[in-house]
């Protein structure tokens, strides 16, 4: 009878314990998709400024629109638009990701005068010289099932002068190709906010750090207007300062074309 009563005792403790991880991974799961959908909109239309902060300190700035929009499938969709400097100008960029895994990005160089499809292989490559890469550009939309989330702990971090209690959670993506082997977020306990992410290569080091600010209400929801990326072995950094955000703007299919890359117009 007593060694019944032991072996009951350590399968309930098991038991809990079992019971514990799910719950807490169920945890992590509820706090990145509350934090994926704070801002869901039909629309996202937006004009940013760009600057790109080299080791040396010296700065380049770039102009650009940006539209998003979901297809009838649910494939998220979003055209990069340079309007400055002269160098840049008319450069266009088209991703979209599709529902049921995978990325197709396309670019079109004035320069070239013609449309080329960006293999997957160049998705670790930095984006139009800054410290995004194209995968990076993926990252918002990134849907929250491709990888496996733990909370880690929670911590207090200071953002525009306040501080915030956070969840630190891990997420390990599923898919071993991905460029990053591990990405820690600090998310607001309250707002659910990401406010910092940590993104680690395949070495297990921090390749990149990015952080957002600058939160205010745009249209009922909670937007934060800068983000910063810094490539921590690099020294480099870019930051987007969003002048103009629009939600539920109407935007074109034809938008989200490879014809509306080449000419700039929407049929």
């Amino acid at each position: 009878m007593k060694r019944m009563i032991v072996f009951v005792t350590l399968l309930a403790a098991f038991t809990l314990s079992v019971n514990a991880q799910d719950a807490a991974a169920q945890s992590a799961i509820a706090i990145m998709e509350q934090a994926k959908s704070q801002n869901d909109a039909a629309t996202v239309s937006s004009r940013a400024r760009m600057v790109i902060t080299a080791k040396d300190g010296a700065t380049s700035d770039r102009v650009i629109d940006q539209y998003a929009k979901d297809d009838a499938r649910g494939n998220d969709r979003a055209v990069i638009v340079f309007q400055s400097p002269a160098t840049v100008r008319g450069t266009r960029f088209l991703m979209m990701d599709n529902a049921s895994g995978g990325s197709d990005r396309w670019i079109f160089l004035p320069g070239v005068g013609k449309v080329r499809r960006i293999a997957a292989s160049e998705s670790g490559g930095n984006f139009m010289g800054t410290d995004f890469s194209y995968e990076d550009m993926s990252m918002m939309s990134r849907e929250v099932d491709e990888d496996t989330h733990t909370v880690l702990r929670e911590e207090t971090i200071t953002v525009d002068g306040i501080s915030a209690n956070c969840y630190v959670i891990q997420s390990v993506p599923k898919d071993t190709s991905f460029q990053y082997s591990k990405m820690i977020s600090w998310v607001d306990k309250d707002k659910y906010r990401i406010y910092k992410r940590e993104l680690y290569n395949k070495r297990g080091a921090v390749e990149k750090v990015m952080e957002v600010s600058g939160f205010k209400d745009v249209q009922g929801r909670d937007t934060g207007t800068q983000t910063k990326i810094a490539t921590v072995s690099a020294g480099t950094s870019t930051t987007l300062y969003m002048d103009i955000i629009k939600y539920d703007d109407p935007i074109p299919e034809g938008v989200f074309t490879t014809a509306y890359l080449e000419t700039g117009r929407a049929r």
